[in-house]
């Protein structure tokens, strides 16, 4: 067994070894909220100017604020995401005010899959998202950067294929 691996930690009671996401993430998570809401404000002054007058065009300042806002809490989610691969299943949480911890045991994953949309190839980020017999499962890591993804997609396959041997 190698010191300071998942195994050896989980067995002294010290607890899983958690993996936070990449700050890509919230890198591209920041831009869009300022990208959208820039846009917004922008028509909106134009909008409020031309058909109110100008004065109402102050208005427009009402989604730099929330902007502001977004920003904070785009953050504060951002940190609430991660996951730590145990022995026998992958947990999975996240959350600011309503924490969830999903547990996802190795034999029960029917599918893992690394997903990339164009934003999210723009940013080098890529998804891992996991299906399992159960449909109610949400076991999605966002944000990972994609040589992570395909890692811990070709890690929990070989994990799931070994456990699931036996049922």
């Amino acid at each position: 067994m190698e010191t300071g691996s998942t195994t050896d930690v989980e067995a002294t009671g010290a607890g899983p070894v958690w993996t936070g996401l990449p700050p890509g993430l919230l890198r591209m998570r920041r831009l869009l909220l300022v990208v959208w809401l820039g846009l917004a404000a922008v028509g909106l002054a134009v909008l409020l100017g031309w058909l109110v007058g100008p004065a109402w065009a102050a208005f427009a300042l009402l989604p730099s604020a929330g902007a502001g806002f977004g920003w904070v809490v785009l953050g504060r989610n951002w940190r609430s995401w991660r996951y730590a691969e145990r022995a026998d299943d992958l947990l999975i949480s996240r959350g600011v005010l309503w924490r969830e911890e999903t547990v996802v045991p190795y034999g029960r994953m029917q599918l893992v899959e690394v997903t990339s949309g164009p934003v999210e190839r723009y940013f080098g980020l890529a998804s891992v998202q996991l299906h399992t017999a159960a449909a109610a499962t949400d076991a999605t890591i966002p944000g990972l950067d994609p040589a992570e993804a395909e890692r811990l997609r070709d890690r929990l396959t070989a994990l799931g294929e070994a456990r699931s041997a036996g049922l």
